[in-house]
């Protein structure tokens, strides 16, 4: 391994890319946003995931997006780039361009679309990694991509030095204490599915990105502190508080319209609609009002 990996542990929000009424990058509501983030003590982002609905937008978007973060908040917090892209040249292009703007990570998705062999998605991930000089994190996403990582690319790719960690967000839990078990002390897991935060460190992983973590960070940040603090009992609670919490956010039309709608409440902050065909959310409508009200309630117990 080429890199130390000891800053990367702890919270990272899955970033809400955020686009206006014309449905471009929202660059002033994102600075707002990720400084929220920097106030409320989570390690650090990761940008045009998932969440971030990086696959549905142009490499000059995703650059724009990246460019604000670094330019608010970078060297205050981590940030971990997603570049994953259905062409590989798209990807490098991001990867190149993560470095150049000074983030801390590379990550990806195996390409989309296609039913790739493993030695098309080790291809891919390995000219990705060679792109930049930086820590590449594999993002495991069989749900979305139609790929789980086998434990036998795993180990091809632990062969890559600066392959550091992975993002599993798998619903089979085991597959997070084969990797860590696997991968070494210094590989960093990241836990992906957000209802299973506590199972996850406590089966190996060392920190978590989500989804839902954007909506509620100071939850996450609180059953964080507790985990360190061997509270497994409080934790457990508030792993259940938290579950709550994404279940109401999952009763609406889309979680990422409903998660927009929520920090627009929490924090004042224009976060617009998703980009369709994500369905749109109205902030206003009786379930994200629930939604918020829940978050707050929990937050105020802290």
């Amino acid at each position: 391994m080429m890199y130390d990996t000891s800053k990367f542990r702890g919270i990272f929000v899955a970033f809400n890319s955020l686009f206006d009424s014309e449905d471009k990058v929202y660059i002033s509501s994102i600075k707002k946003l990720v400084r929220k983030y920097r106030e409320t003590g989570v390690t650090g982002l990761y940008l045009c995931g998932s969440t971030g609905e990086g696959i549905m937008m142009s490499v000059e978007e995703r650059k724009q997006l990246t460019e604000a973060v670094m330019e608010e908040v970078g060297g205050e917090m981590v940030i971990i780039v997603h570049v994953g892209a259905c062409a590989t040249k798209d990807a490098v292009e991001l990867a190149k361009h993560t470095q150049q703007v000074g983030a801390d990570a590379v990550s990806a998705v195996p390409s989309i679309y296609y039913r790739l062999p493993e030695e098309s998605i080790k291809l891919n991930w390995d000219m990705i990694s060679e792109a930049a000089d930086l820590p590449f994190f594999i993002y495991n996403i069989p749900a979305l991509t139609g790929y789980n990582l086998t434990l036998d690319l795993f180990k091809k790719m632990l062969q890559n030095p600066r392959v550091c960690g992975i993002k599993n967000s798998s619903d089979s839990s085991w597959q997070i204490e084969r990797f860590k078990t696997i991968g070494g002390k210094d590989f960093v897991v990241f836990n992906g599915p957000d209802e299973q935060y506590l199972g996850g460190r406590m089966l190996g992983a060392d920190a978590g990105i989500g989804g839902t973590y954007g909506a509620m960070p100071e939850l996450y940040v609180h059953l964080e502190s507790l985990i360190q603090k061997g509270d497994m009992k409080n934790a457990r609670i508030w792993q259940q508080r938290i579950n709550e919490c994404i279940f109401a956010l999952l009763d609406c039309p889309s979680l990422y319209g409903a998660s927009k709608g929520v920090i627009f409440h929490r924090y004042s902050i224009d976060c617009g609609q998703p980009r369709k065909p994500l369905l749109p959310v109205d902030p206003n409508s009786e379930k994200v009002l629930h939604a918020t009200k829940l978050i707050e309630n929990y937050v105020s117990m802290i």
